[in-house]
């Protein structure tokens, strides 16, 4: 295979991931314009905006050809949202006011 076959194969691939992100995009536009709960507009939005966010990832990104560099960001991100779980717990105290303040 050639450098000129194998990059317009590449480019082929990126057209066509572009596409279907442009037709997400879409897609989210025909959602918001429906006349639906606001819950039920969330969840669907969550979850075109979640494919539309994996799509890039792993094809921008060229985590679909790199598995180490895959699992080290699937890791980072699941540890980033622990971390910001922690913090949940005292954002109550600070909200109510500490008891022992007063």
């Amino acid at each position: 295979m050639t450098s000129e076959t194998q990059n317009s194969s590449g480019m082929k691939k990126d057209l066509v991931v572009y596409l279907c992100i442009l037709a997400l995009a879409a897609l989210q536009f025909v959602i918001a314009y429906q006349s639906i709960d606001g819950s039920q507009m969330f969840v669907r939005m969550l979850i075109v905006a979640v494919v539309e966010a994996g799509l890039a990832l792993l094809f921008f990104m060229h985590l679909a050809e790199n598995r180490g560099l895959l699992w080290f960001v699937v890791i980072f991100t699941v540890f980033v949202l622990l971390a910001m779980q922690y913090g949940w717990t005292d954002s109550f105290r600070i909200s109510a006011g500490a008891p022992w303040a007063k």
